[in-house]
């Protein structure tokens, strides 16, 4: 490594482990594609239950249940989001001397003292919450009713670090397809202008794809006829953006010094408005925790010349694992805060090649009410509660359920209830559990919205 990297961080909203050509996936997605073989693909990457987790645990290293960023808040639900307390990705890099920006989705916080540049981002332009807000002035009623109780139409924001937030135009449906077209401009901008300064960047890019209410960009929109339906539309739009993020760095003569990570944030959902996703061989989707299609999504890292080309691995990794790796690769590995729980490892020398294990054996899945569900260990894995649906509860089984995830990705044999000699394997995960349990008694969760400045 001669210096170290910049990083861009993609990450799409909702795009399943099947979606993509080199996951099996049925829409041609070339550039994507190639930047896999061009890196390494992660087959076994797991996320958080919901779009405000993973982002969470992304920027902090940390189970988002310990921030209290555990489910997606709602409107007049209160404060919500990450305690300015937290020490984010970006405050890290920013003092380790990068320029920091996010451009397109947060859903971290959308108070003041809780946007994307009270937190550690140099320059940000996007929507607070969710692109689900750019339906909301479609309702005649809108105007009529919430304004009247204080809900105001979304809006794109712009802000800089320390200076004030400025609303630039409405979020709605009107800009919808237009969204990630807008993100990127505004993302290799930020690439072309640092490389330009010769200053290590960090850039985080938050794609609005795939979430309702969708629509197509005007270029994709039916204009193949190997794309029959809206889903493909928006694959073949996401990899054209990706890979204009790609160009935009080879062009800026960065290549060998720019990590390129892309992943989504949730798996496919079940949701009838998007009309399409798939989470490969696994069982369930975004909307059924935990079962192993709701948890496992695509990745893939490329920087040439020091992460090795044509990787693909069924080590296990997750969301939280990118804070404690980007540290190490930037040299700022000491900055990594020690008065908190950091779940995240250091997976930098198994990126680099260097390591033929991630580091990470076990993962805790904890559910939208803050509560663990299930634990994975290796190819075990244990469910202790689980939900089939959006609108259906989450159900805890009389005993906890048990799979062999290497042969059985789609969790349909529970071990415990076929043979019943397998409970040794309880006990690995139990120990695992238990870690977790004795650090909440040092360092307890923090409650949603609270206004929490440290541990005594």
């Amino acid at each position: 490594m001669a210096r170290t990297p910049n990083v861009v961080f993609i990450l799409c909203d909702n795009v399943g482990w099947g979606d993509f050509g080199v996951y099996g996936g049925s829409t041609p997605t070339p550039r994507i594609d190639r930047l896999a073989g061009e890196g390494i693909r992660f087959n076994n990457y797991c996320v958080e239950s919901q779009c405000t987790p993973t982002r969470s645990a992304i920027l902090t290293g940390r189970q988002s249940v310990r921030s209290g960023t555990f489910r997606v808040p709602f409107a007049g639900e209160g404060k919500a989001g990450l305690a300015p307390w937290e020490y984010t990705i970006a405050d890290l890099l920013s003092e380790a001397g990068y320029a920091t920006s996010l451009f397109g989705k947060w859903h971290c916080g959308d108070t003041e003292g809780r946007l994307p540049t009270d937190q550690g981002f140099d320059e940000w332009w996007g929507y607070r919450n969710s692109v689900d807000e750019a339906g909301w002035t479609s309702y005649a009623t809108f105007d009529a009713i919430a304004k009247a109780k204080g809900i105001q139409p979304p809006q794109l924001w712009e802000g800089t670090k320390g200076g004030a937030q400025t609303a630039v135009r409405e979020l709605n449906l009107e800009v919808r397809p237009l969204l990630d077209e807008l993100i990127v401009q505004k993302a290799t901008d930020f690439i072309t202008r640092q490389a330009a300064a010769d200053k290590p960047f960090f850039t985080y890019v938050g794609l609005s794809h795939m979430h309702p209410p969708e629509r197509a960009h005007p270029d994709f929109d039916q204009t193949s006829p190997a794309r029959l339906g809206q889903y493909a539309d928006l694959i073949a739009e996401m990899d054209y953006r990706v890979g204009q993020i790609v160009d935009c760095i080879d062009e800026a003569g960065i290549t060998d010094n720019t990590l390129v990570v892309f992943s989504s944030d949730n798996a496919a959902g079940d949701i009838p408005a998007i009309q399409g996703g798939s989470n490969g061989p696994f069982r369930g989707s975004f909307m059924t925790p935990p079962w192993e299609g709701s948890m496992r999504v695509p990745a893939m890292a490329r920087w040439p010349g020091s992460v090795p080309a044509g990787v693909v691995t069924e080590e296990l990794l997750s969301a939280h694992d990118w804070y404690a790796t980007f540290a190490s690769l930037a040299g700022a590995a000491d900055k990594v805060p020690t008065d908190r729980p950091i779940d995240g490892i250091d997976a930098s020398n198994f990126l680099l090649g260097q390591n033929s294990a991630s580091g990470r054996e076990s993962y805790l899945f904890f559910g939208p009410d803050g509560s663990l569900m299930s634990v994975k260990w290796r190819n075990v894995k244990v469910v202790l509660r689980y939900s089939d649906g959006i609108d259906q509860p989450i159900v805890t089984p009389q005993w906890p359920m048990l799979f062999d995830l290497a042969s059985d990705p789609g969790e349909l044999y529970n071990l415990l209830a076929t043979k019943m000699d397998m409970g040794w394997m309880m006990g690995v995960a139990f120990q695992i559990v238990g870690d977790y349990q004795r650090s909440i008694v040092q360092h307890p969760n923090i409650k949603t919205g609270a206004e929490f400045t440290g541990y005594e």
